[in-house]
């Protein structure tokens, strides 16, 4: 189960390349057999492939410099943040050099009064936040992994708070990015809005690599909320609880976090995470706001609730009960696999318009009746997003096949309500087939000139998103 095309040629270091780079960071150029392969998978099940060498940069004139001698000699380069990706982003496909920004984890200006920060692309979300503790902000984007800035910025990264806070593309104000000939550019200054040209910082969030290294990020803030509640309700059936959601959103309730288990996954959770909910589809609330404002959006969602059979509500109101509540929310993709020891897993990342969403879920868990898999499924279900976990025996063939199958019918039927193959985990490798049944080939054809322009030889992240 694996997009590398394996025809493709590899385009190696030489050894003059390992030569130079040595010259320039030491011993932070690796060619040890293990830093290679670690750097050549992620958290997906797509078969690795390792670099020539890994370079650790620590500053933005380090990774032009490595750039600017990998286009030299036409020798691809293959960003790394945390490696948590899902798609195959960091297989390096071709042979190359990955540039780890690992090292890169300076938080370089908090601007307390205009709400926002730059950081080193190596900083991580959890970092930056208790960084900026003391300051009364926060930074909201939630993917659950521990990912880098730079790397949620180059997947378009979002999460479970993404229904009221938005995504990576809400939140980057502007980047610092290394272009594929080793050029520097700022994609844009901190003011709120501009119309000043083409929006360049949009085309680079999201780009997984394939337009530049992203060494420098300027991210939105947003106050830590005076009142915070979270809780827990069951309901009698999928139906039920996804009409919930519907319902809350469409009655305009700016709730923080709407997540949706069902009955196999909260299964899964309990077991792996010690808790005790009622294994029945369920969804996960956090509400943000003041104490008014909360205690306004708790009763209007109680009411809602109630109505599709949602009745037994569980509160975590101090902050260890909410961590708990979300810790074993987040570990959702492990506990999965922990259903079935000596399995893998992948997971499907449709998002479909909010009214289609009961249909999509309903439809897509008949279609999942039978399996001999373990196929739970949990979502950001406030913005249309589900994923289907799909853990399956590596050596048995049939139930590969079968995963195969099944995550093609999903993608159809999100595509055929107008939705997308991927709402947040990105295209990497591992959905470049899906790319054209979804836009179309003339909308390839503008992204492969957008890749051919910025990167004429084809180094940065060569086969992603589009084949060129």
């Amino acid at each position: 189960m694996t997009a590398l095309d394996t025809a493709v040629p590899l385009r190696a270091a030489p050894p003059e390349l390992i030569s130079e780079l040595e010259g320039l960071l030491g011993e932070r150029l690796s060619t040890a057999s293990a830093v290679r392969e670690q750097h050549g998978r992620d958290e997906s099940y797509h078969t690795p492939a390792a670099p020539d060498a890994v370079a650790f940069c620590r500053t933005t004139e380090e990774v032009a410099a490595v750039v600017k001698a990998c286009a030299a000699r036409k020798v691809p380069v293959i960003p790394f943040g945390t490696g948590t990706s899902l798609e195959g982003h960091v297989a390096a496909l071709q042979g190359g050099v990955c540039i780890d920004v690992s090292q890169m984890k300076e938080v370089l200006a908090v601007r307390a009064e205009d709400m926002d920060v730059t950081v080193q692309a190596g900083v991580t979300r959890k970092q930056l936040n208790e960084y900026l503790r003391d300051t009364g902000l926060f930074f909201p984007i939630d993917p659950g992994a521990d990912a880098s800035i730079g790397g949620m910025a180059s997947t378009r990264a979002s999460g479970t708070n993404a229904v009221r806070y938005g995504t990576m593309r809400e939140a980057v104000l502007g980047l610092t990015v290394v272009l594929a000939d080793g050029r520097v550019i700022r994609t844009s200054r901190r003011a709120r809005k501009s119309s000043a040209g083409y929006d360049l910082t949009r085309l680079f969030v999201g780009s997984e690599g394939t337009l530049g290294v992203v060494t420098e990020v300027t991210l939105r803030l947003h106050g830590i909320p005076e009142a915070v509640m979270a809780a827990v309700c069951p309901f009698p059936g999928v139906a039920e609880a996804v009409n919930t959601v519907i319902t809350t959103i469409q009655a305009g309730v700016p709730i923080a976090r709407i997540e949706f288990l069902d009955e196999a996954q909260i299964a899964a959770v309990n077991a792996y995470s010690k808790t005790d909910y009622a294994e029945v589809p369920t969804l996960f609330f956090e509400f943000h706001g003041s104490e008014t404002g909360v205690r306004e959006q708790v009763e209007m969602v109680q009411s809602i609730a109630s109505e599709f059979g949602g009745t037994d509500f569980q509160w975590a109101r101090s902050e260890e009960e909410r961590s708990r509540l979300w810790h074993a929310r987040h570990n959702a993709y492990y506990a999965g696999i922990s259903m079935r020891p000596g399995c893998k897993a992948f997971s499907s990342d449709v998002c479909v318009p909010i009214s289609r969403l009961a249909d999509c879920i309903v439809e897509t868990k008949a279609d999942l009746d039978g399996t001999t898999m373990f196929t739970p499924i949990v979502g950001h279900v406030g913005d249309g997003n589900f994923h289907v976990l799909f853990v399956f025996d590596p050596d048995n063939a049939e139930e590969i096949a079968e995963a195969k199958r099944l995550n093609a019918r999903i993608v159809e039927r999100a595509l055929a309500m107008d939705g997308t193959c991927t709402g947040e985990h990105g295209v990497g490798h591992g959905k470049m087939a899906y790319l054209e049944a979804e836009h179309g080939p003339d909308m390839l054809d503008v992204m492969a000139s957008i890749k051919r322009a910025l990167d004429p030889e084809n180094i940065m992240n060569p086969g992603k998103i589009v084949r060129v």
